[in-house]
């Protein structure tokens, strides 16, 4: 699975950065397996430097084979925050698509 991180100008993107966010999508995504090929990770200020409760975004967009992505989003005060609720939402919603698509081929209890 890759992992690609994008900032805006007013967060810093180093390499420790970069290494915390791939350690803990590996952590949370790897029972997806080869299901999912692509993470990009969007990090972003929303109120240009000025301080507020919730002015960093974290938006997270996997690429699931051979499937359309899926996006979960969340705002906090801090980088860490938003990035650890984009990073549950985005579970749910891999769980629920992929889920959708491995239930799809079964017998349902309504179709006999």
């Amino acid at each position: 699975m890759q992992v690609q991180v994008n900032t805006d100008n007013h967060i810093q993107n180093d390499e420790a950065l970069a290494a915390w966010i791939e350690r803990e999508i590996v952590a949370k995504l790897d029972r997806f397996g080869d299901a999912v090929t692509r993470i990009e990770v969007h990090l972003a200020d929303t109120n240009a430097g000025r301080s507020s409760d919730s002015d960093k975004r974290c938006t997270l967009e996997a690429r699931p084979a051979g499937r359309p992505p899926v996006a979960a989003s969340h705002d906090a005060g801090r980088v860490a925050d938003a990035f650890s609720g984009a990073l549950d939402k985005l579970v749910r919603v891999l769980d629920s698509t992929l889920g959708k698509a491995r239930d799809h081929g079964r017998d349902s209890i309504r179709g006999a």
